[in-house]
């Protein structure tokens, strides 16, 4: 059974920091791309970083550059977001997806709010 499991989020002061983590299972993760989305209410799920297959190449939406990086242990199966400087703006619920060829897998989301 494919799966992607979120895990890491919680409740923060502005300017902490989480790392969440996605652990793959029922499939191998090396030759897909992997991306971290969040959705807040009342908005549309938006594009937060991307990781090729490899690890070599990141990708960042303009709001997270700086901030936010992703990483990859294919051993492990698992992908990371470390966010770092969260701001109320990054409360919402963070996804997981693998992207190969038609692959597309999705995982169930970690809850981030980031209050005072």
């Amino acid at each position: 059974q494919v799966q992607l499991v979120e895990s890491g989020g919680g409740l923060v002061q502005p300017g902490a920091s989480l790392r969440l983590s996605c652990v793959a299972s029922g499939f191998t993760i090396t030759s897909y791309a992997m991306r971290w989305y969040r959705q807040a209410p009342g908005k549309e799920r938006e594009l937060v970083a991307v990781i090729t297959s490899a690890g070599a190449s990141t990708t960042y939406a303009d709001s997270m550059k700086g901030r936010f990086t992703i990483s990859r242990d294919n051993a492990k199966n698992t992908v990371y977001l470390q966010m770092n400087s969260l701001k109320p703006e990054d409360t919402a619920v963070y996804y997981c997806n693998a992207v190969f060829v038609w692959h597309n897998y999705w995982g169930q989301g970690t809850q981030v709010t980031v209050s005072s």
